[in-house]
């Protein structure tokens, strides 16, 4: 028996997590001066706390360049207004 296949995000849930993504996160990634990264998806919901996005500055912007399952995915605050790092 082989291994058990990951789930796999649907074109709707990657719309979903591209649009929190851009409006929400991309803001925060600005004002730390990111470059290139890798973050769970539980921005965009609950039920996308076990896959993880990985992106790249492009320009003024930044894309998306892999969606990926991973159970152990543990969240990262952004939140910069705290003044704790």
């Amino acid at each position: 028996m082989g291994a058990a296949k990951p789930p796999v995000l649907s074109y709707e849930d990657k719309g979903i997590i591209q649009e929190v993504f851009y409006e929400t996160i991309v803001p925060r990634l600005r004002s730390m001066d990111a470059r290139t990264g890798v973050l769970s998806c539980g921005f965009a919901g609950s039920e996308y706390k076990s896959w993880t996005i990985t992106f790249v500055s492009r320009g003024d912007g930044f894309g998306i360049t892999e969606f990926e399952f991973d159970p152990d995915a543990e969240e990262v605050s952004l939140d910069l207004d705290a003044g704790s790092v």
